[in-house]
């Protein structure tokens, strides 16, 4: 995988260099470029932004500085049947999830042009439209002062999906999002931390047990933190017990709300 992130803050990134995601760079499973878009700005002051036509608040970041450094980007793109994708941090955009995060797994290069300001001058991203997919992608319903912080979380949840970019794969497996429910809680030792206990089950060594208050905890946790996957959740996909434990919730619900 190759990443460009074209930023006015290239510093912002430098927390990709450490940790897995350090070492997926240091390895070769992912190829990480950043560019200084004031390297693009040719005026004494590297100015990237201007007042925007029309009037209003703020600045907008200028059309020139952006088409040059996309198109050094564009050099860079391995040979693709496809063009290369084209990522905008956007309020705007699509919500990023983890099934997109799969999905932008599976690209050669990945372009990230994350704003600032009042955005990028909207000429951009129609030019861009014939020599990338642009896609506009959002992390959640709220404003940033500017894309970068976004970028690191994107390249972060597709990195880690990268075959061998993971200490333990083993990990993808049962962590939240993955297979449509919230992860179980975890612990570790001691048994006994300030008056709290581990669950006796994960004490037991009965692994058809644990793995079932797992699963139970699952559903538990779905149902009552995020409704709307709970509620999203194929119920061709519960299995007996599953289904058990999923109309005890409902009861449990249904009694605590005639009492409230």
């Amino acid at each position: 995988m190759r990443y460009d992130v074209i930023t006015i803050f290239p510093e912002y990134l430098a927390p990709l260099e450490l940790s897995l995601m350090g070492k997926a760079k240091e390895t070769g499973r992912v190829n990480l470029n950043i560019t200084n878009l004031r390297d693009f700005a040719f005026d004494r002051h590297k100015t990237v932004d201007d007042t925007p036509y029309g009037g209003g608040a703020g600045m907008v970041m200028k059309a020139e500085p952006w088409g040059l450094a996309l198109e050094q980007a564009l050099e860079a793109t391995p040979t693709q049947e496809q063009l290369p994708l084209l990522i905008v941090p956007s309020p705007a955009g699509q919500v990023f999830n983890q099934q997109l995060a799969y999905d932008l797994a599976e690209e050669e290069h990945i372009v990230f042009a994350p704003a600032r300001y009042e955005g990028i001058d909207e000429r951009v991203l129609d030019w861009a439209e014939t020599r990338f997919r642009v896609l506009p992608v959002s992390i959640g319903d709220y404003v940033l002062y500017g894309g970068e912080v976004a970028v690191m979380v994107m390249i972060e949840a597709i990195t880690r999906l990268i075959p061998g970019a993971m200490g333990n794969p083993e990990s993808l497996e049962e962590e939240s999002h993955t297979g449509g429910l919230l992860e179980y809680p975890v612990y570790t030792k001691p048994a006994d931390w300030r008056g709290h206990r581990v669950p006796d089950i994960l004490l037991s060594g009965n692994h058809g047990a644990i793995a079932r208050w797992r699963r139970d905890q699952q559903i538990e946790r779905t149902f009552d933190r995020r409704p709307d996957m709970f509620k999203a959740y194929p119920p061709e996909n519960w299995d007996k017990k599953d289904r058990k434990k999923v109309q005890e919730l409902h009861t449990a619900k249904k009694a605590a709300e005639a009492n409230s």
